[in-house]
């Protein structure tokens, strides 16, 4: 070994991380879509997908930009299908605009109310909407998410003390989150996370993530005698998955619509 060696040492590995930016493309109907580039070092191909947040690509640190915009225009037909299926057919809360906001399966009118303060509340079957008179984007968000989450936990308060005695402990604590792919999931420590978009679905469909959650305490896989606990709390949960395969992604880009982003 040279002494040059032996003074510089072991040389350090690059450190590779991960490169996001975006890229606005037309397909071939005219349409103009945005896409968010992510370049991950991880990424072994090129990869195209859509969730409630909009078209990604991944590429590879090897593949060029070019190669990954034509790679997006070659698959444009898949890409407008998939975005019309994840279309969540809302809008953005305006303010003191009339609208109709989801909750529980059903489309609740928004009546405005002018005051000091951003408050929401469900009254006389309406979403009543107490706001200055130009709330901010963000501050109309944030609302929406706290009355949205509210609206969960009592849910979740109403169901679960039924299912309690039944299991071998309750959890540790209930968290609702905005969930990229998964409805719900129990931490080691007992920890449940529920995806806060739960609760614009029909309550059979957000009372099944629940009880399929709880489930784990007993049985944390997905063997016959898991199935075989969530059957005897919910009978009709094949229904219910079924309902999540038909809507489940446009349910995801609805809230992500109304309350992403929200801090």
């Amino acid at each position: 070994m040279s002494l040059f060696r032996l003074l510089a040492g072991k040389p350090h590995a690059i450190t590779r991380t991960i490169e996001r930016d975006s890229f606005a493309i037309t397909l071939g109907s005219g349409q103009v879509i945005d896409v968010a580039r992510v370049r991950d070092p991880r990424a072994r191909r090129i990869k195209l997908s859509v969730d409630e947040r909009g078209p990604r690509l991944t590429l590879p640190l090897r593949a060029s930009a070019a190669a990954g915009e034509r790679f997006v225009v070659e698959h444009g037909d898949w890409l407008a299908a998939q975005m019309a299926d994840a279309c969540s057919g809302v809008a953005r809360l305006q303010p003191h605009v009339d609208a109709h906001l989801p909750l529980r399966g059903v489309a609740l009118p928004v009546h405005w109310h002018d005051g000091r303060y951003l408050r929401l509340e469900l009254l006389d079957g309406a979403l009543a909407v107490t706001a200055p008179a130009t709330p901010t984007d963000a501050a109309l968000r944030r609302a929406l998410r706290d009355f949205y989450e509210a609206q969960a936990r009592a849910d979740v308060g109403r169901w679960l003390p039924q299912y309690l005695p039944n299991l071998p402990r309750a959890p540790s604590r209930v968290r609702f989150r905005m969930m990229s792919s998964q409805w719900g999931s129990l931490a080691p420590d007992g920890a449940l996370s529920l995806d806060l978009a739960l609760v614009l679905a029909p309550p059979p469909v957000f009372e099944y993530v629940l009880v399929h959650e709880l489930c784990h305490l007993i049985h944390a896989d997905h063997s016959r005698r898991f199935w075989r606990e969530v059957e005897a709390r919910c009978p009709h949960w094949r229904d219910q998955r079924d309902w999540f395969r038909d809507e489940g992604r446009r349910l995801k880009a609805t809230l992500h619509t109304l309350c992403g982003n929200a801090r």
